[in-house]
């Protein structure tokens, strides 16, 4: 994601991660819902709790209600997507009024994909986007 690099050899799956968290630790699901995609489980020798997001493995994008805004005034619709929206532009265009604003954040809203492909378990990747992830934040 933001190189032309394979990165197969960084994929280490949720699955294979717990293995190792239990070596050490009891693990127990809960379903506690923030409302954003991660699943929780509670570290029962400390009671702390651990937030799991698995957008390559476990493509949870028909539940996300999330988009990022970047300082720039882009809107991302999806980490996992090149699509964006320039507010800014709108704003400069029509800075006394509200309205166009708002009608191009439902325009982009609406332009929300249903899903990426990013599932390296099947040891291919045929989502690739050329924006580095860390530049939208998230």
């Amino acid at each position: 994601m933001g190189d032309d690099i394979d990165r197969l050899d960084q994929y280490w799956s949720l699955e294979d991660l717990r293995g190792t968290l239990r070596e050490s630790w009891t693990l127990t699901d809960i379903p506690l819902n923030t409302g954003g995609p991660a699943r929780y489980v509670r570290l029962e020798e400390t009671g702390q709790r651990i937030g799991f997001i698995t957008p390559l493995s476990h493509n949870f994008c028909e539940s996300c209600n999330r988009v990022r805004l970047t300082c720039t005034g882009q809107l991302y619709m999806c980490l996992g997507q090149d699509d964006d929206a320039d507010l800014r532009k709108v704003l400069r265009a029509h800075p006394d009024d509200i309205g166009p604003l708002h009608a191009a954040i439902r325009k982009a809203i609406a332009r929300k994909p249903k899903g990426h492909d990013f599932d390296y378990s099947r040891q291919t990747v045929s989502g690739e986007m050329l924006r580095h992830m860390s530049h939208t934040g998230g």
